[in-house]
């Protein structure tokens, strides 16, 4: 099958369509917006808590560790979607790869809970 840039044309008519109509939005709400301003409204808000110290405050590693075991332990979620949707036509080799899967989850879970890395101080 062979394809032509006249394909394409539908695509980029879309893309050009969608840019335009929100560019044109953000023109007109600015231009026909109401324009209010006062010392109050151009003060920076965050919270209604006025900001004290300095923002760049280091996180605990453990935070990080935390956030990235729970990015690997959700991705089993990703593998076993597909296999359960495909469960009969995989038939028994496929329940074995995915007890593999989960075996080497659950070791790979016990280890992480060994090293007390889910613990929270």
């Amino acid at each position: 099958m062979q394809t032509s840039q006249v394909d394409y044309f539908p695509i980029f008519m879309q893309a050009a369509l969608a840019v335009g109509f929100v560019a044109s939005t953000i023109f007109i709400s600015g231009k026909l917006g109401p324009k209010r301003n006062s010392v109050n409204k151009d003060k920076n808000f965050e919270c209604g808590i006025e900001s004290v110290g300095n923002a760049r405050i280091p996180f605990s590693v453990k935070y990080f560790l935390v956030a990235i075991l729970f990015v690997l332990f959700d991705v089993e979620v990703i593998f076993m979607y597909p296999w359960a949707v495909n469960f009969r036509e995989m038939g028994f080799e496929g329940l074995a790869k995915m007890g593999i899967f989960m075996f080497l989850l659950i070791v790979g879970f016990f280890y992480v809970m060994k090293k007390k890395g889910l613990e929270w101080e």
